[in-house]
């Protein structure tokens, strides 16, 4: 699906709230938002206070359609940036579609999804990156995803990155204005010591939002957690006590599972995404033998490997899951401790999954080895795939200059790596957008927002 150009001149409407509730509210933004909602209301809206909620009715000429509140603001304090109203009115879908119907009739067009922060965009309300911080607010399914899209949308990529930019922005004065003296050879207004050192630091912070999107990717879809081990050690009694629900078939027949299971559970505030899988033994078996190359690469996928035993691994065991599990979590559960003695092992948290003993500790576990607390406070999370992209762009372009600047390029060679670095930094706050980039991401918006 396209998206159209922006026509300031356009004045649009939709509805904000989905279909089914008690209340619906509709959305009126654009230079004739306050006279066409007026033409359909009891009172002139171009003469009532701005921010201010009045009671009103609707009416289709004679016709009463509801009795509404509606919401008053004026450009440029809207979220537009325009001239807005929101017209709260009761939830039927007839007195919604009724409204619309009118609203359009007066002159207003149906907004595409994603127009009115799009508008907000286009009017310097909020940079690129905080206009998909709303999409990421409105998609969050955990505190977490939350939180770092609420930081996002007050502006804590933004101020990063503007104070990246400003720093790269000196630099390539000093830089250029060296090219209007070329004439003059030994002349340096950027001092080569000084522009390694600020140009390492500029590295290292970009390697920093760089390395962070791993993270960030993982809290904003769920983070994986693959239940691996051998048959019958208590994997699908696992998934289910996480779960809170019989999500997956528990029997005592070996190789019931033979495929993988997944679904989300909140720890503390973070999503998780538990995968319950095949176990692993050999098999002739052909539909359980594809039932264990998927658990292969569910662990692959995995950020966190819980390995369930019920018994001590022997050590060609233990190898091979080290082997298979090096660059993750691992996390070694000791099952069925209800039906065998104790034991004090450092190496694995002893539970059972029948009783739900020590499953407390588990939970505890997998929050812990997420890596969520060990987070600095004040630390900017990227969570967004195109920020990813140019923030690689842009730590490819410095890395360049870093060389050229050990390697005693000239300037203007330098000048060109960090005109690079920011011009991909200038794409995630949308400062440099294409129609293309701009169509791409507002047509994932919802319809009024």
């Amino acid at each position: 699906m396209s998206i159209p150009f922006v026509n300031p001149e356009t004045t649009i409407c939709a509805p904000a709230t989905a279909e089914g509730g008690a209340l619906s509210l509709i959305r009126v933004s654009g230079p004739q938002a306050l006279s066409i909602v007026s033409s359909i209301v009891d009172k002139d809206l171009t003469l009532q206070q701005p921010n201010t909620i009045r009671f009103m009715r609707a009416r289709d000429g004679e016709e009463l359609i509801d009795e509404v509140l509606v919401s008053i603001f004026k450009a440029p304090a809207s979220y537009t940036g325009e001239d807005m109203c929101e017209v709260s009115c009761h939830g039927s879908t007839y007195i919604v579609q009724k409204l619309l119907e009118v609203l359009v009739k007066n002159g207003c067009i149906m907004a595409n999804p994603g127009e009115f922060t799009q508008r907000a965009f286009l009017n310097g309300k909020m940079d690129l990156s905080q206009a998909e911080a709303v999409a990421d607010i409105i998609a969050a399914s955990s505190k977490v995803a939350h939180d770092i899209a609420i930081k996002q949308l007050r502006g804590q990529l933004s101020n990063s990155l503007s104070e990246l930019r400003s720093q790269l922005l000196k630099l390539t004065s000093l830089l250029e204005l060296e090219l209007d003296f070329s004439d003059h050879e030994d002349l340096e207004f950027a001092d080569r010591d000084q522009l390694k050192q600020l140009a390492e630091e500029i590295n290292l912070h970009i390697s920093q939002l760089t390395e962070s999107f791993r993270l960030g990717n993982a809290i904003k879809n769920g983070i994986p957690v693959a239940i691996i081990g051998k048959t019958n050690v208590g994997k699908s009694t696992i998934l289910n006590r996480l779960l809170h629900d019989e999500r997956a078939i528990v029997s005592d027949v070996h190789g019931t599972t033979r495929d993988t299971i997944e679904d989300t559970v909140q720890l503390n505030g973070v999503l998780f995404r538990i995968i319950d899988t095949a176990g692993l033994r050999e098999t002739s078996d052909t539909v359980e033998q594809i039932g264990i190359e998927r658990t292969y690469q569910a662990i692959h996928k995995a950020t966190i490997v819980l390995w369930v035993i019920d018994q001590e691994p022997d050590a060609i065991e233990r190898q091979e899951i080290t082997s298979l599990t090096e660059d993750k979590e691992l996390i070694i559960v000791r099952n069925k401790i209800d039906q065998s003695a104790s034991t004090t092992s450092q190496n694995y948290i002893p539970i059972s999954a029948k009783t739900g003993k020590n499953f407390e500790k588990l939970e505890l576990a997998i929050y812990e080895r997420a890596g969520i607390s060990l987070i600095p406070e004040g630390s900017v999370i990227i969570t967004n795939a195109r920020h990813y992209e140019a923030l690689q762009g842009a730590q490819q372009a410095i890395q360049k200059a870093l060389q050229g600047i050990r390697s005693n390029l000239p300037g203007d060679l330098l000048a060109e790596n960090l005109r690079e670095t920011l011009h991909f930094l200038a794409e995630i706050v949308g400062e440099i957008s294409s129609q293309d980039i701009l169509n791409n991401i507002f047509k994932n918006f919802c319809v009024g927002k």
